[in-house]
């Protein structure tokens, strides 16, 4: 019998694909938006959504039955704003340039619809293991679909990959710059997060079609 029951592997597998929390459910686009110009910023707050969802969703999980459901929002709340201190204090021991660049965002995890949702949808109703597989496979699902949409914003509006040049020199014209190839700076610019999103959110309903709605 393996580590995880198929009920469970779901929980986690699911929201890599056709449950995904931004291409399906269409949760946590402001982010995806924000922070998707640099691809280590893009892990980062992968991460720190990771850290965040995973452990509290066990915590919400342990006080399910002594949270009186007239504050089971502000509870919510509280756990998520300790934890998310917990990431901006480490992040400012630890990268504190990266601690910067992500400012204001770190903070945004708070009010992060995924994170408040699966408290909501899933950590009350169900036990600490479960919970904890429920909050790694939404807090992965969210990660994959920010490191890919950073992935080419950076490659493409940049020339780099995690600041490293990997196309070339733009100003001494060598790599594919020396085939005439220009940086694409739209592609640094919010709104082009939103098209590429739009791109996955395409090619995933082209390849199962049960996901395109009526």
């Amino acid at each position: 019998m393996g580590l995880l029951s198929k009920k469970d592997a779901a929980l986690i597998t699911d929201p890599l694909a056709d449950n995904n929390p931004i291409t399906i459910q269409v949760l946590g686009i402001c982010s995806a938006l924000a922070i998707t110009a640099e691809l280590e910023a893009a892990i980062v707050m992968s991460v720190s959504v990771l850290f965040v969802l995973a452990i509290g969703n066990v915590v919400i999980s342990l006080m399910r039955n002594i949270i009186p459901s007239k504050i089971r929002i502000i509870v919510q709340l509280i756990v998520v704003a300790a934890l998310v201190i917990i990431v901006d204090q480490v992040l400012k021991a630890f990268a504190y340039e990266l601690s910067k660049t992500l400012s204001v965002f770190v903070g945004l995890i708070i009010t992060n619809c995924i994170i408040m949702g699966r408290f909501e949808a899933f950590a009350l109703a169900n036990k600490p293991w479960r919970s904890f597989l429920d909050g790694i496979g939404n807090a992965l699902g969210y990660g994959v679909i920010l490191i890919i949409v950073a992935f080419f914003r950076e490659l493409l509006g940049a020339g780099t990959l995690l600041g490293i040049p990997v196309l070339g020199d733009p100003i001494e014209k060598t790599g594919l710059y020396a085939l005439g190839y220009e940086n694409n700076g739209f592609m640094i610019m919010p709104p082009m997060a939103l098209i590429v999103v739009g791109i996955i959110i395409w090619v995933q309903r082209s390849r199962n079609k049960a996901l395109i709605e009526d």
